[in-house]
């Protein structure tokens, strides 16, 4: 690896290898069948938190699997309710009325429009002053079709999340194909809308882990009012194409916002991660940390903005993009900005990109480890700054086996310690 050559582009280039949407936009869709019920169950065992979730919904081709959803520890938990899209429409429940599709805008997001027709989807009610300890498990799955058909399945999951005045609350969104190496092309077209009252605090975790062959949109929307802090993990190692729009508003005076992300990509995989944090009220802080590793001819995009509104002085934001390249041939676009109206603001932003440093290599080496062994351990430890902040146990594992299976790694070299957010939560 010595003298490799890597790609970095900071500029108008990088729209070049930006997600290429006329991919999808040449192709027939249709909404995704049913699957069959043992080829559901099996997934759905797959990725389950068992005891350690609080509840979990699970879909499978964008359809509620009842049988396979555990709900049954939410009604002595007080103020926390976990229900289907359907099942809030049919109820006429309040809060549809009042937050569903008012954040995603359907003119800023094609694919929030096409999702709005789409199929079923999650609403998660935290109450003012109700606490959910153990993590909500949102699962959406799908079967990969095995032989091709005319038509590609599309999935559009739909989640919507209300956290109240004092609430505290821990929600993960888990979004896999039938294996990680699944050939079977697929979409899933995925819209998340996040609302924290005052003092409101809310650990948010998003694996995606789809089949090779799938293709994958998602935009998140969140709306933080006063005094309330976010925490979000999103974890990107499956699909041919991934896009990931992530907009977090802070519209309270003192809110907080810590994105962390990972991306692990491979072979010829392409994946969008386009972040905004938007400061509307002064006294806010907001903190980002992206990494990504790519290999063979993976390439990957991230377009990351702190925008500063004229009246959120005070505001201090930081905002970081990392990323490690293991061959020539693989190739990241960074573009970390800042759009800034306030005179009284800490704002700095920042991005590197390089190979694996061959002196640290060369020290491992020096000290028994074959050559790859060290390439893959440094890989590890530099996934591992982010995976250690990731507080649910089943998620931080599931990435960690992920890593130490794609770097021939034993299953028990991990690095377990948890590091504290970059500020207290829960």
């Amino acid at each position: 690896m010595t003298g490799l050559k890597t790609k970095s582009l900071r500029n108008n280039e990088m729209m070049n290898d930006a997600f290429n949407f006329k991919i999808l936009a040449e192709m027939n869709f249709a909404p995704a069948e049913r699957a069959e019920q043992a080829a559901a169950r099996e997934l759905a065992e797959t990725y389950s938190f068992g005891k350690q979730a609080a509840a979990e919904m699970v879909f499978v081709n964008g359809h509620f699997e009842a049988e396979l959803s555990t709900l049954d520890s939410l009604p002595g938990m007080g103020g926390v309710r976990v229900m289907s899209l359907e099942e809030a429409i049919a109820k006429d429940d309040v809060l549809i009325r009042k937050h569903l599709g008012k954040y995603a805008r359907i003119a800023e997001h094609p694919f929030a429009a096409i999702n709005t027709g789409g199929g079923g989807g999650v609403v998660v009610h935290v109450g003012r002053g109700a606490a959910c300890k153990r993590p909500i498990h949102l699962m959406f799955l799908t079967v990969a079709p095995h032989s091709p058909s005319e038509a590609v399945a599309a999935s559009f999951p739909r989640v919507l999340v209300v956290a109240e005045e004092n609430s505290e609350c821990s929600v993960v969104e888990t979004y896999a194909g039938s294996g990680e190496d699944a050939g079977g092309e697929y979409l899933t077209n995925a819209i998340t809308e996040m609302v924290l009252g005052p003092s409101a605090r809310m650990d948010h975790n998003k694996l995606q882990q789809e089949g090779m062959g799938a293709y994958h949109v998602a935009v998140q929307q969140v709306n933080l009012e006063a005094k309330s802090l976010f925490v979000s993990h999103s974890t990107s190692l499956g699909s041919k194409l991934a896009r990931n729009d992530l907009q977090v508003f802070l519209g309270g005076e003192e809110a907080e916002a810590t994105l962390n992300g990972l991306v692990i990509a491979k072979d010829e995989q392409h994946i969008d991660n386009h972040t905004l944090l938007h400061h509307e009220k002064g006294h806010c802080t907001s903190h980002e940390l992206y990494k990504h590793v790519l290999d063979g001819k993976a390439t990957a995009v991230f377009k990351g903005k702190i925008f500063v509104q004229k009246d959120a002085q005070k505001t201090d934001s930081k905002q970081t993009s990392k990323s490690l390249l293991l061959t020539d041939t693989a190739c990241m676009n960074a573009q970390p900005s800042l759009e800034i109206y306030a005179d009284d603001v800490k704002c700095t932003h920042g991005s590197t990109t390089g190979p694996v440093d061959e002196n640290a290599v060369f020290y491992l080496v020096s000290r028994g480890l074959s050559l790859a062994q060290a390439r893959h351990l440094m890989t590890y430890a530099f996934a591992a700054d982010i995976t250690r902040r990731i507080r649910v146990a089943p998620v931080r594992t599931r990435i960690e086996d992920f890593m130490a299976a794609q770097h021939g790694l034993p299953q028990d070299l991990r690095i377990t310690d948890e590091a504290r957010h970059d500020v207290a939560l829960l």
